[in-house]
């Protein structure tokens, strides 16, 4: 865990357009704290515990400052993303994520639904790609529903487009034809410069890892998949020689994540198969609970998250996991906020809790001789380990 998220986020380098250190080490930071929605607040109070004891320990600062996002804000101002939050984000150092939906808004019109807030949340702020890990713990083997033949080992890097597909292309909508049947409709759209940037990032992100790269797309019957692949072969073989690239259709990809996950090393793909994929990835894991992830821009703050939802079902009942939360605020505090060290003690005081036996539900597994404990109590477990363990970084 030590090198958890050094593994899968990379600094900038040449082929890179993107702009992963916001900001210079300094002694305060502004935060933007968005808890969202279900167990959003829960795991963001957690978050906050520990970081607040990691501050005491390395003296710093950071002043952690909560904007809406999602059915919040609906609630609040009718809005899923507010031109408040949205200025905030951009006027901090970097941008904290906790989780947003619920079944309350479910029928909500499309502009008024939470999810909608985190598209605008993206494409207003720039943020294209979006890294997710899917790296299987030992402490965590039996939490996986595969078998451990399968599952150990496996260290599988999704790099998702964010801002482009069907999700964000036009035409869209649902219209009535003349023959009087309503027909929906979205556009499928890349441009070959949005192509480009992401195949950069994906590059990179491989070259710092295992020097392979899989490129899923549907080019046998999608135009857009076509386009897709030649643009990637173009930039990876060019300014990338040294990475073994592969291509492979979503279909037999999402088959091959669960016969062989061990295949693969990086991952590249468009808005909604990475979508799609990169939850089944995780999944490899055995909770979304212990995933973090990154999404980012080619400049400004980027936005840091867990990769699960808000499970409204158990919000309030102090049952939800706050570790991958905990580990987001580590990936923030390496790439946005130039704070190394810090953030391998973070992932060190993660680990270290697995170790002592505590589970949040979960990750509890019947027999394993572990403590069940809530999301308040995990998240002062950790902080208390925060002041505790010792880390070694590299230089």
């Amino acid at each position: 865990l030590l090198s958890w998220s050094h593994a899968f986020v990379t600094r900038p380098t040449k082929h890179m357009s993107t702009h992963l250190n916001a900001v210079s080490k300094k002694d305060s930071y502004s935060i933007t704290l968005l808890p969202g929605d279900g167990i959003g607040p829960e795991i963001t109070e957690a978050t906050k515990t520990v970081l607040g004891r990691l501050c005491q320990r390395f003296d710093f600062t950071l002043e952690l400052k909560e904007a809406l996002i999602g059915g919040a804000a609906i609630d609040a101002c009718n809005d899923p993303f507010p031109p408040e939050s949205l200025e905030q984000c951009q006027a901090s150092d970097s941008v904290l994520l906790a989780c947003i939906g619920g079944y309350k808004w479910d029928n909500n019109p499309r502009e008024l639904r939470p999810e909608s807030g985190l598209l605008k949340m993206r494409s207003s702020m720039g943020l294209f790609a979006n890294l997710r890990p899917a790296k299987v713990l030992p402490q965590l083997l039996d939490a996986s529903t595969l078998k451990r033949e399968v599952v150990e080992g496996v260290d599988v890097m999704v790099v998702r487009e964010l801002t482009g597909d069907v999700y964000f292309g036009t035409p869209k909508g649902i219209e009535t034809r003349a023959d009087g049947q309503r027909v929906g409709f979205n556009n499928m759209i890349y441009s070959e410069s949005e192509i480009d940037r992401i195949a950069r990032v994906a590059g990179d992100v491989a070259s710092k890892r295992g020097g392979k790269l899989c490129s899923v797309d549907k080019a046998n019957v999608l135009d857009v998949s076509q386009l897709w692949r030649e643009v990637v072969t173009e930039v990876i073989t060019k300014d990338f020689p040294d990475i073994e690239l592969s291509h492979m259709y979503v279909d037999n990809a999402a088959m091959q994540l669960i016969r062989y996950p061990k295949q693969f090393d990086t991952i590249v793909c468009g808005n909604i198969f990475g979508d799609i994929l990169s939850d089944e990835a995780s999944m490899l894991v055995g909770s979304l609970g212990m995933l973090p992830s990154a999404s980012i821009g080619e400049d400004g703050p980027g936005v840091f998250e867990p990769c699960h939802g808000s499970a409204p079902d158990i919000a309030g009942e102090d049952k939800a996991n706050p570790l991958a939360m905990i580990l987001s605020a580590a990936m923030m505090l390496q790439y946005d906020l130039d704070r190394p060290e810090e953030a391998a003690v973070l992932e060190a005081a993660v680990e270290a809790a697995l170790d002592a036996g505590v589970r949040t539900p979960d990750i509890k597994q019947e027999g394993d001789g572990c403590k069940l404990v809530g999301c308040t109590e995990m998240g002062q477990v950790v902080a208390d380990l925060v002041s505790k363990v010792d880390v070694e970084i590299a230089v």
